[in-house]
């Protein structure tokens, strides 16, 4: 895969082209393999809640999310008219496998081949969370094979069939199609939302959890009819979705475009006063040809003041003021002036 490296879609799209066949291929493999007419077999969709594990789990999964949402391309349409061409043929098939069922189950010592089955799901879950592990276990069409050979009684052979059989059957496909149609409608809001990673390891948790009411029944452990498997599922898919995905992303790219472009009336952002850059030099040239306060020792402008006494003692080296050749003062009260002065 492109995007998850899902271990069984990546080795189904190393034999299948297009998407639309890998998906197909992924969700066929189930009646092809064996392991749908095993569960129905070993009585895995005897309840309700079987059979919505079953569908979800087998046909579903996440294989098929992984597929869809990293490998399809196209409008929601499309994905969605792929996915219904492929619940056409998968429904089918489906019934047809289930309303033989009977007749197996009265070729086969039941006792010996659910534990069969149930290797096959453990198998699954294995090879789901690692591609590694999966190149040593062998294939579920093996195990199967196995059960089959080991399991074989024709004593009590009988041709029936059963309408629950095949009720159940169709039932648990058309979940699965339902799954993947709900992944397909939600594809553009899922992509980049959801851990695909992180969404297989948890698949591969459910299957194991639905494998192990079958593998402990002889020790009559874990035999409940609660829909555990699909408890962990949904925590499953609690933890792979992240909702602030698509809008951090978003969020990124907006900030970028701001810092480039700047903000679409052209005023500056924040308070410019606070930017030495953002000054007019005509402002400066402004302030720098304002006057100042002159010097202590420029002349006074305009008429010279009249200078006080101590000031021009103090100019003249401590000498007092020279008065007029006569001795006489002007300032001094003389009788012989005007009276009006």
């Amino acid at each position: 895969m492109s995007t998850s490296r899902h271990p069984v879609a990546l080795r189904l799209e190393q034999q299948v082209g297009s998407a639309t066949k890998l998906l197909a291929t992924v969700m066929v493999l189930p009646l092809v393999d064996g392991i749908f007419p095993a569960l129905v077999v070993a009585g895995v969709l005897g309840s309700a809640t079987g059979v919505v594990e079953t569908g979800i789990l087998i046909f579903g999964g996440s294989a098929t999310a992984a597929v869809i949402l990293a490998e399809m391309d196209g409008s929601r349409r499309e994905m969605v008219t792929s996915v219904l061409l492929i619940g056409a043929v998968i429904i089918p098939v489906a019934a047809v496998e289930a309303a033989l069922a009977p007749m197996l189950q009265e070729l086969l010592d039941l006792a010996v081949f659910e534990r069969f089955a149930g290797l096959v799901i453990l198998t699954i879950a294995a090879k789901t969370a690692s591609s590694e592990i999966g190149e040593y276990l062998p294939s579920p069409g093996v195990i199967i094979g196995l059960g089959l050979v080991a399991s074989f009684d024709p004593s009590g052979f009988a041709l029936e069939t059963s309408t629950e059989y095949v009720v159940n059957g169709t039932a648990a496909a058309a979940v699965g199609v339902g799954f993947a149609l709900s992944i397909a409608l939600l594809s553009p809001h899922l992509r980049g939302r959801v851990d695909i990673d992180r969404f297989r390891f948890g698949s591969a948790v459910a299957l194991g959890v639905l494998a192990l009411p079958i593998l402990l029944g002889p020790f009559d452990l874990m035999q409940t009819d609660a829909p555990v498997a699909l408890a962990v599922l949904a925590v499953t898919t609690l933890f792979a979705y992240d909702p602030d995905a698509g809008a951090l992303e978003g969020a990124v790219g907006g900030g970028d475009a701001s810092d480039d472009d700047g903000p679409a009336d052209g005023s500056a952002e924040g308070d410019d006063s606070d930017d030495p850059a953002s000054t007019d030099p005509a402002d400066e040239t402004v302030e720098e040809d304002a006057p100042s306060d002159p010097p202590l020792d420029a002349p006074p402008e305009g008429p010279s003041p009249i200078v006080d006494d101590d000031v021009a003692v103090l100019a003249n080296g401590g000498e007092g003021r020279e008065t007029d050749d006569d001795g006489t003062d002007p300032f001094t009260d003389d009788d012989s002036r005007a009276p009006w002065l």
